[in-house]
């Protein structure tokens, strides 16, 4: 079977079926390691499942975070325990240890862009810009926008998106390790965390609208994210360290199938989490998860058709994450609006059970496994 992307949720998906036996490719862009505009938080609720595959968060180096700080615009802020907790680490090397697992458990990787898929008679050709392969299943984890998204005419791809996102790592040590913090700023909001290697990631959402009025990256961090004072000591005080900073435009959060033209979509192919919730990469960590055991029924069941395996992985995705990606919605439309958001934060500021209500909102139990 094939796998189009390699990201968070195709690795496991390869991982999961390769150790059950499931023969996988692996159709991936871009080589690794390499660095993805990424809030680099991970929910400890993945830990069980990334043990299960044979990884180790903390062999990796990733910092244990138990805290969360939330501030608005004005600076005005909270600070509480986050009930589960999570990890820094970077994508750089989250995404080579899961690829290292993935060929010792036998997956095949071909680096090449997959530009469409066709299904017919039971077969899926999928086309890339070198060949064309032919498979019964195909799991699509492509991310937030590709070309078989467009080939699909998927609605969301129809419409435009106001939101980009920015990342860059930077030195500094002052930031607590144990730490993850979310500060809104006009037009958007950002988040900090430590990675494994000490270095703080700052990757932020914005408003079009709002970074288009300013020439650049730089002008757009001194003139509007430097409005928060959280931000704008942080940006005064810590030295860059990639030579620039990545970005990602057209960051759609429109609703997305999870099966389309029975590929079984996970990852930000199935629908994207507003960053605030700091639980995108844990969800499409699961995900994979939940795709490659639904493909794995499929194969070893004969009873078990395809429109059963596209309908029963449709319900899991359902019940796992449409709750979070509607919450998150509202999370974001709440902290946008900055004289609500001031109060809400203020309110929330003596209220720590609410805060951590919410977290639990966007996040799940520990996967068992």
């Amino acid at each position: 079977m094939i796998i189009v992307g390699g990201g968070l949720a195709g690795l496991t998906a390869a991982i999961v079926m390769a150790k059950s036996g499931i023969p996988v490719v692996v159709l991936e862009k871009n080589p690794y390691p390499n660095h993805k505009v990424c809030g680099e938080y991970v929910s400890k609720e993945v830990a069980p499942l990334l043990e299960f595959m044979g990884l180790s968060l903390s062999a990796l180096g990733a910092k244990s975070i138990d805290t969360l700080v939330v501030s608005a615009a004005d600076g005005k802020h909270l600070e509480t325990v986050l009930p589960l907790g999570g990890f820094g680490i970077s994508r750089y090397v989250l995404d080579e240890a899961l690829f290292q697992l993935a060929k010792d458990a036998g997956v095949v990787f071909r680096f090449e862009t997959a530009l469409e898929t066709t299904f017919e008679r039971d077969l899926f050709r999928v086309r890339t810009s070198n060949e064309v392969y032919s498979t019964k299943v195909v799991i699509g984890a492509f991310g937030k926008r590709s070309n078989i998204d467009k080939a699909l005419h998927r609605g969301f791809m129809q419409k435009k998106s106001p939101w980009l996102g920015i990342k860059c790592h930077y030195d500094y040590p002052d930031f607590p390790q144990d730490t993850v913090a979310l500060h809104s700023f006009p037009g958007g909001y950002g988040g900090l965390s430590m990675t494994e290697d000490g270095a703080v990631n700052f990757c932020y959402l914005a408003h079009y609208n709002s970074f288009k009025a300013q020439s650049g990256v730089r002008e757009f961090n001194t003139k509007v994210v430097a409005q928060n004072p959280f931000l704008n000591h942080f940006l005064e005080n810590a030295r860059p360290i990639f030579e620039k900073p990545l970005s990602i435009a057209q960051i759609s959060f429109s609703k997305k199938k999870a099966v389309e033209n029975h590929i079984l979509m996970c990852g930000d192919s199935a629908g994207l989490i507003h960053p605030l919730c700091g639980n995108g990469m844990a969800m499409a960590i699961h995900a994979g998860k939940l795709a490659a055991e639904s493909v794995i029924k499929f194969f070893a069941e004969k009873a078990y058709g395809r429109e059963a395996m596209e309908k029963g992985y449709a319900r899991l995705w359902k019940s796992h994450f449409q709750s979070r990606l509607f919450f998150g919605r509202q999370i974001q439309a709440l902290l946008l609006q900055p004289a609500i958001s001031q109060w809400a934060i203020r309110t929330m500021a003596t209220q720590e059970k609410i805060v951590q209500a919410i977290v639990q909102r966007t996040h799940g139990k520990p996967i068992l496994v």
